[in-house]
């Protein structure tokens, strides 16, 4: 796991060098980061066998809620000499309950929102998670936005939209596009989804960054719960065979990806805030449309331009102004 320590804190007291070598760490970090967020959905493309996902995605999920306790548990057992004579309360351990059960309620809330609107509907009204997320930022970490980075936000929005709508296309099923539509039960539903998500992902930056222990065992904590709750879904599902039925070398591949990237986002929320998260997310699309080009031969759009454009500048508006 990479650990950026003090990050934000001290400045005065580092050198220059080891302020560029921490800079280093932190774009190579949110690089990667954007790189495993983009390459999500052509890993599962690759996966699937006569068109058709071959695998349990609960199984899939509970792997990277496991993979991750694996390895947070064995970072803080290398790091932290003083593991053993550490006093850990369960009122420590509770907070991250919450969130466990807010990521799982959304997991269902995706697959129950397919029976009221068609997938391009669900992709291009998801963007509304940023709106959501920056707004419930703004209240509940007092963190107060200029209207220049609510436009930022804005475009970020925009941006997902166009691409979701139409940033590529298959040039041999352009005749094939499903007709769009939308209830207005899957309209509410959509607004509870984003507030929900927006809720479990604003708590759980406020929980990592007030409580002052280590980011690994905050980690242990979050990912036990997710465990459970994970499992308790997979067991609840109708599932034949067995548990790695349809596994192959590139569903590890997105479980080890999946873990590490999940890794990184603590590190993001605990080090920075869940508005660096929402541009990782945005600028992942780019990668997810390149390699849909190169490994998929889908045209790009103008659509897909424009968001290019869009995202770049709501980084310029949101970071590169002072």
């Amino acid at each position: 796991m990479i650990v950026i320590d003090h990050v934000g804190a001290e400045e005065s007291l580092r050198s220059p060098s080891a302020d560029m070598l921490r800079r280093v760490q932190w774009t190579i970090m949110l690089m990667l980061s954007v790189v495993i967020y983009g390459s999500h959905a052509p890993l599962i493309s690759i996966c699937r066998v006569d068109g058709v996902i071959p695998f349990s995605s609960s199984a899939v999920v509970l792997l990277v809620e496991v993979l991750k306790f694996i390895i947070s548990l064995a970072c803080l057992l290398i790091t932290e000499n003083k593991l053993f004579d550490m006093s850990v309360s369960w009122r420590l351990a509770l907070p991250y309950a919450f969130p466990a059960i807010l990521y799982g309620a959304n997991n269902n809330l995706v697959i129950h929102m397919q029976h009221f609107m068609d997938p391009s509907s669900f992709q291009v009204l998801s963007n509304l998670k940023i709106v959501s997320t920056a707004l419930l930022y703004s209240i509940f970490l007092g963190q107060r936005l200029s209207i220049r980075k609510w436009f930022a936000m804005f475009l970020l929005t925009a941006a997902g939209v166009f691409y979701s709508y139409g940033g590529f296309q298959d040039v041999e099923k352009t005749s094939a596009a499903t007709q769009l539509y939308i209830s207005l039960p899957g309209l509410l539903i959509m607004v509870i989804y984003c507030l929900i998500s927006g809720m479990s992902a604003v708590y759980t930056e406020m929980t990592l960054k007030t409580q002052k222990i280590p980011l690994n065992l905050q980690n242990i904590f979050l990912y036990s719960f997710g465990i459970v709750i994970n499992l308790l879904a997979h067991l609840s599902g109708s599932h034949n065979g067995v548990f790695l039925d349809g596994f192959s070398i590139w569903v590890f591949v997105i479980v080890i990806t999946q873990a590490f990237n999940g890794l990184i986002m603590s590190v993001v929320m605990k080090h920075s805030s869940n508005i660096t998260r929402l541009f990782i997310i945005s600028c992942s699309m780019l990668v997810n449309g390149l390699l849909s080009y190169m490994l998929f031969q889908l045209q790009l759009t103008f659509l897909f331009f424009l968001a290019v454009i869009l995202i770049g500048f709501a980084v310029y508006l949101f970071y590169g102004i002072r």
